[in-house]
């Protein structure tokens, strides 16, 4: 019954926490139930709309915001008369707002495995959970402006990898009733984000299902969330949970963290994150914009008399010649060479027997296109003649100038160099899935490319081509095998991000002889901004062998390394802020 009558007022287009609050506000204006109430959440307050007493109090509220926060005005029941007060500050932000109302709940049929969930306990845990944020672009929480849970604040909780024990999830869940005697006994969810590199099925369903089951378990009656109106794929898990839209309105402040959604989208929106991430920093500080087409990443940025055209983070800072040297793996290996760094034996393919005398001299080869990019056409460690060919006709789809090189174990590190500085360093994983015990190893190499090209804007998934293919071969497998619950499988033998690959941050550890080698390498090919592979055993230890550089590195790859911000520094010193 109580579910039913919910549903009828919301198709009245009315909220009934805002009905029932306002009337017992109205007949208790001096109790601590007619207090405003702001919450604080680490990055910003959230503004209990209907318990201020007139719009003129709650639009004073929003614009006591302090710098560098975000608050949010939720519950707003006539937004109207709110943004009359301050139409140039504040805006009506463009999320909707879903609930779920508990009778209408459905437990999860199967489980998931692998992580578990538990609260954020110490500076460990909010230091990964920010790492995350960051990654999601999301702003950081300080702990220490927490409203206190015995006050009404919020809970941290944190999905962590029962292998690697990485933190892989967060979401922040509040109780109504604790934060403001909410007489519908209501909750809501926020700051749901899922590591992009997570291969675990299920994160962002388990901590949305966990939140619920335990607010329900507190006796509470609904959980309400903010998604974004255009959040096709998180609208997709929550209707699948049984959220229903609730009309209600948020408002924000204007301010540098919510320009896009105030201005609308402008013209960089349409860009690659690699591009993207650039222009944010350059209009951050204040640095004019022109994209010329965003398509292709190419755009112009202007300040005082300085000009500088950019692909990505391709700039007419790179001379022609040192573009060529990347560009071309043959003159990448002898300018390297000459500079006395260690790089692997390398030919041009040529007949079938020059090719097996190599491989024979080898034992193990790489074979890659002499001018490629993204690991189009690149199939490592073949060990047989007839691989050996294969490779080099799938390589010639790409370039017909074909390279066979020494294959050299170890994991696959980008170190990016900016200005002749190592700014980040990361080693690079090839895609793997993870076996659920009933999904076939194609279906979970088509879900987890779903969430990489969701979370990268489309530059990365997993190819179903012949090197994903010769790689399950060599397991025994192919894309209809079942893996176990918790197996994992690696479905290619290179690293690539735009192949499905994974990052892992090392720079605060890489050795200092890698950092020196990558410097020396840079000046070798006269580039100032360059991503150099090289394969090691370690990041900590000295050993390695350089693969290739890349004239375009993607500097959004590294964050929250401060990449974009070392690249404006580069760009336009004078645009830097002082510390």
């Amino acid at each position: 019954m109580r579910a039913t009558a919910f549903n009828q007022r919301l198709l009245r287009g009315q909220s009934p926490s805002y009905e029932r609050l306002q009337a017992r506000f109205a007949e208790e204006p001096d109790s601590e139930l007619g207090q405003p109430r702001a919450v604080h959440c680490g990055w910003g307050r959230l503004l209990i709309g209907h318990t201020y007493p007139d719009p003129a109090a709650l639009a004073a509220a929003l614009l006591s915001e302090q710098p560098g926060e975000r608050d949010i005005a939720l519950y707003v029941a006539a937004p109207h008369q709110v943004l009359a007060q301050a139409p140039q500050q504040l805006f009506l932000d463009p999320s909707d707002t879903l609930r779920l109302w508990f009778t209408d709940y459905r437990p999860a049929r199967r489980g998931f495995r692998g992580f578990r969930v538990r609260r954020a306990q110490n500076e460990e845990d909010w230091q990964a959970i920010n790492c995350l944020y960051q990654m999601r672009g999301m702003l950081p929480i300080d702990p220490t402006k927490l409203t206190p849970r015995h006050q009404g604040g919020p809970v941290y909780w944190l999905a962590e990898d029962e292998d690697s024990g990485a933190v892989i999830g967060s979401v922040m869940g509040l109780n109504h009733h604790k934060a403001y005697q909410d007489p519908e006994h209501g909750s809501s969810l926020w700051c749901l984000a899922v590591d992009p590199q997570c291969s675990r099925p299920g994160v962002g369903e388990v901590l949305v299902r966990h939140l619920i089951e335990h607010f329900m378990s507190r006796g509470l009656s609904y959980l309400d969330l903010s998604v974004l109106h255009d959040n096709d794929q998180a609208k997709r898990l929550y209707a699948k949970l049984g959220f229903r839209p609730l009309q209600t309105f948020s408002i924000k402040r204007k301010n540098g963290i919510n320009q896009p959604l105030f201005l609308g989208p402008g013209p960089h929106s349409e860009m690659n994150p690699y591009a993207r991430i650039i222009v944010d920093e350059a209009l951050r500080r204040g640095i004019e914009v022109q994209v010329d087409d965003a398509a292709a990443g190419l755009f112009t940025l202007s300040q005082g008399g300085r000009r500088i055209r950019c692909r990505e983070s391709l700039t007419d800072l790179t001379s022609a010649v040192s573009m060529t040297l990347c560009q071309d793996k043959r003159l990448t290996h002898r300018a390297l060479s000459r500079a006395g760094l260690s790089v692997p034996a390398q030919r041009l393919a040529g007949s079938a027997e020059d090719n097996a005398a190599f491989l024979a001299e080898h034992g193990r080869l790489v074979v890659k296109p002499v001018d490629g990019e993204q690991g189009q056409g690149v199939a490592v460690d073949l060990r047989s003649p007839g691989e050996v060919q294969d490779a080099i006709e799938r390589a010639r789809v790409f370039d017909q100038r074909v390279l066979l090189e020494s294959f050299h174990e170890g994991h696959d590190l980008r170190v990016l160099v900016i200005g002749y500085e190592v700014v980040a360093a990361a080693i690079r994983r090839p895609a793997e899935v993870v076996g659920d015990g009933r999904h076939s190893i194609g279906e979970l190499i088509d879900a987890q490319s779903r969430r990489r090209e969701a979370a990268t804007g489309g530059e990365s998934r997993i190819p179903k081509d012949g090197e994903t293919l010769r790689t399950l071969h060599g397991a025994g497998l192919d894309y209809s095998s079942v893996l176990a619950a918790g197996q994992r499988l690696a479905v290619r033998k290179t690293a690539n991000l735009h192949t499905g690959g994974t990052l892992e941050d090392v720079t605060a550890i890489l050795h200092p002889a890698l950092q020196e080698a990558a410097i020396k390498a840079a000046r070798a090919l006269e580039i100032p901004v360059v991503g150099l592979d090289l394969l090691v055993p370690a990041a900590d230890q000295a050993e390695h062998v350089f693969i290739e550089a890349n004239e375009r590195a993607g500097l959004a790859n590294h964050e929250p390394q401060p990449t974009a911000e070392r690249f404006i520094d580069l760009l336009f010193p004078l645009s830097q802020v002082p510390s």
